[in-house]
């Protein structure tokens, strides 16, 4: 799949291509935007806005010192399986006030990576259940920050309550190889799902 992204433009192939939509979901502070970047091979782009006191009245803002929020969408492009399939990476916010735009967001898109941290695993529901209200499949990437608590597997599958086939990786959102995999274990699912091998 793909190769990590570098300076040098690249634009799509001349070739047939497949376009396919996916959500990078989760909620505030999750490393959804960071995550993007990583993984984009064309400058990202990013609707990122200084958050105010107004802001702080109406978000939960659960992550300290994060002094930036996403406001619309983050956007980035990967091309994988020879320039035969481009992926269209779109990152949601992740405060409850942009849940209206749910059904815009999720429109077109094959399946969704839903973003968690250990340290508040229940801000992750309320995502995780407007994806399964919107029908679309989706794997967990359970970025991994310094602080964060460590779970084996099956306590935390429990604890997010997560469907048997739901596939689940570890992952360092800063990390290309690290997001790549988690990616593709999205991409295993969905065409497992849709009755397909890879």
């Amino acid at each position: 799949m793909g190769s990590s992204p570098s300076s040098a433009p690249v634009y799509l192939p001349d070739s047939n291509h497949e376009r396919v939509k996916i959500l990078v979901a989760g909620p505030f502070g999750i490393g959804k935007t960071t995550m993007i970047r990583t993984l984009s091979e064309i400058p990202s782009l990013h609707t990122e806005e200084v958050m105010t006191d107004a802001a702080a009245q109406v978000d939960e803002l659960a992550v300290a010192d994060k002094k930036t929020t996403t406001v619309a969408i983050d956007f980035g492009r990967l091309t994988i399986a020879q320039g035969r399939i481009v992926l269209y990476l779109f990152g949601t916010p992740g405060q409850r006030r942009f849940k209206a735009l749910w059904s815009d967001y999720a429109r077109g898109a094959l399946g969704a990576l839903v973003i968690v941290d250990t340290r508040r695993l229940a801000d992750s529901f309320e995502v995780m259940d407007l994806i399964e209200e919107t029908g679309l499949d989706y794997a967990v990437a359970v970025n991994q920050f310094p602080e964060s608590p460590a779970y084996d597997e099956e306590t935390l599958r429990v604890k997010l309550d997560l469907e048997d086939h739901t596939p689940m990786v570890i992952c360092d959102a800063r990390d290309w190889d690290s997001s790549l995999n988690a990616l593709r274990a999205l991409a295993v699912h969905l065409v497992t799902r849709a009755g397909g091998n890879l």
